[in-house]
């Protein structure tokens, strides 16, 4: 994907998507800065975005399965999908969350 290029994305409806992190370590911080860009920069308005801390709420890991942090959970669009990861790689994560993207 150039820098350059103006891109139309395409996704079928908003995407809810939740991040679980563990407090402010260095990879729970890079991984937030790295969805909020890439939400900022792809998705505009076509996102919810939740940042949960694992600390403040140890009852959500269990609840929603996470065993790794940080964790990113995309609730909808169906189907349900879970990424590990600091997310630093753009083109994974846009496939991973099923969004299309149109030159």
């Amino acid at each position: 994907m150039g820098k350059n290029k103006k891109l139309a994305i395409l996704t079928e409806g908003k995407l809810i998507l939740q991040l679980y992190v563990s407090g402010m370590s260095p990879k729970s911080m890079e991984a937030i800065e790295n969805i909020n860009r890439l939400c900022a920069e792809y998705l505009e308005d076509s996102f919810d975005l939740e940042i949960i801390d694992l600390y403040k709420h140890p009852e959500l890991a269990a609840e929603q399965q996470i065993v790794f942090s940080p964790s990113l959970i995309k609730h909808l669009p169906l189907p349900k999908k879970t990424m590990v990861g600091t997310f630093s790689d753009k083109e994974k994560v846009i496939r991973g969350l099923g969004i299309s993207i149109k030159d």
